[in-house]
């Protein structure tokens, strides 16, 4: 990699910031995930309440002011399971490893203490997601399993490809701060 561009990537990197999301953000956010294709558009309305009731297991990542990162996640009812919702990465932040910075911060926040599991779905084709979780769990040395879940015929009617349900095993908390 050219010496420019390693240095454009250590800029971007200390300019980056992840935090919750306020309500304010979701309007961004709903930009950010229409420009991650093929994530599925939710309404803005939708992503206004996540990152309202669900701020605590949601991560904004902002460089320079801009939404550029998005987790929206949850705590199962009645499981130890962090779900993931989505992941997005905007152009100007790609190939900065903000999806994985992004679920390491989500795992570490107090509000997934309980979480003994990460939890997500994943179509077969998005090379990028399996990527993302595989790339995610070797990094804490979790066990990622999966079988299909919300399938093609019986939950889409034939109208989108079958969710595979990831599960990750999730160390203990706060294992992650400590080998950092």
């Amino acid at each position: 990699m050219p010496k420019d561009t390693d240095d454009l990537r250590a800029r971007k990197l200390t300019k980056l910031k992840l935090r919750k999301p306020e309500t304010t953000d979701g309007a961004a956010i709903w930009e950010l995930v229409r420009a991650c294709k093929p994530l599925d558009e939710n309404s803005m309305y939708a992503n206004l309440v996540q990152a309202d009731h669900f701020r605590d297991t949601c991560v904004v990542a902002e460089l320079d002011g801009e939404v550029v990162g998005w987790i929206s996640g949850h705590m199962i009812p009645d499981q130890n399971a962090l779900f993931v919702w989505q992941v997005a990465v905007g152009p100007a932040a790609r190939g900065l490893g903000l999806g994985k910075r992004m679920l390491l911060e989500l795992v570490e926040r107090d509000a997934c203490d309980d979480a003994r599991e990460m939890k997500t779905t994943i179509t077969r084709d998005n090379e990028a997601s399996w990527a993302l979780f595989r790339s995610f769990a070797r990094t804490i040395g979790g066990a990622l399993d999966d079988e299909p879940h919300y399938k093609r015929d019986d939950h889409f009617d034939g109208r989108h490809a079958t969710e595979h349900m990831v599960t990750i095993t999730l160390p203990t908390p706060g294992f992650l701060a400590r080998v950092a």
